[in-house]
C-alpha cells in the first residue's frame, strides 16, 4: 500500500536551543541516512519542499563524508515481513513495503559497496539491529541524523544514540516529515533533550576542511 502523498511544507529555519557544546569530529563520527528508500520518498514531489532542500543537502554532507573517510551508514526497511516480524507495526501501518523497488534506495544516495546497511524493522535504527556494534568496532561515538521521517525514526534513532552515550546531530535542513509542524517538534526535541541541531552548512562545514585535508 502506498503512502498518501506528503503535501510541500517549507522547511524549518531554526535557530534551535544549544545546552550542549558539541562538536562534530570527523575521527569520532558516523552518517546515518536514515530509510531513504522509494517507497517513502515516493509520497514527496521532490521538486518542492521539504525535499528540494533536504535531498540535496543530504548528497552533500553524504559526499562530504565519503571524502573525509566518515563511516556511512543505511538504514532500509525489507519488503514483504512476514507477520511475526512486522508484529504491531502493522496496526498502525499496514504490511510496509513490498519486495523489490520498495526497498531500493533512491538513486540520488544510492549505496555503495564500502558503505553499511543495517536491515531494520522498527522506529529505531537501534532496535533489533547490531548498530550500536558497528559504531562501537568504527569506534564511532558521534552519528550525524539525515534521512525520513523526521519525527519518528530519525527522532528516535537520535534519541537512542544519546542513550548509548552516541553524540546525535540532527540535520534540520536535511530531513523529511509528514508536516512542518512534526519537522518542528522533532528539532526542538532533540535540541533540548538529546543532542545538536545543526544546519547543513554547519555540517558541511565542520566536514569539508578534514576531507580536503585528506585529499591532499
Amino acid at each position: 500500500m502506498a503512502i498518501p502523498k506528503i503535501p510541500p511544507y517549507p522547511v524549518p529555519t531554526g535557530p534551535y536551543p544549544t545546552p550542549v557544546d558539541w562538536t562534530i569530529d570527523v575521527s569520532r563520527v558516523a552518517l546515518l541516512v536514515h530509510d531513504m528508500q522509494r517507497y517513502f520518498i515516493d509520497a514527496y514531489d521532490v521538486a518542492a519542499e521539504p525535499m528540494a532542500t533536504a535531498l540535496p543537502n543530504m548528497v552533500a554532507i553524504r559526499e562530504a563524508c565519503e571524502r573525509a573517510d566518515v563511516p556511512i551508514v543505511f538504514t532500509a526497511q525489507p519488503g514483504d515481513q512476514h507477520p511475526s516480524r512486522r508484529g504491531i507495526l502493522a496496526d498502525f501501518w499496514g504490511k510496509g513495503l513490498s519486495s523489490g523497488r520498495d526497498e531500493e534506495i533512491i538513486d540520488e544516495l544510492a549505496i555503495r559497496e564500502h558503505n553499511i546497511k543495517v536491515t531494520k524493522w522498527r522506529y529505531s535504527s537501534f532496535q533489533r539491529t547490531d548498530m550500536r556494534h558497528l559504531l562501537a568496532h568504527h569506534g564511532r561515538d558521534q552519528l550525524i541524523v539525515v534521512g525520513v521521517y523526521a519525527h519518528m525514526g530519525c527522532m528516535i534513532s537520535a534519541t537512542e544514540a544519546f542513550m548509548c552515550d552516541v553524540e546525535p546531530f540532527f540535520v534540520y535542513d536535511a530531513l523529511g516529515d509528514f508536516s512542518a509542524e512534526e519537522h518542528e517538534m522533532a528539532a526542538n526535541y532533540i535540541a533540548k533533550r538529546a543532542g545538536r541541531v545543526l544546519s547543513a552548512a554547519e555540517v558541511l562545514t565542520a566536514l569539508v576542511p578534514s576531507a580536503q585535508a585528506a585529499s591532499r
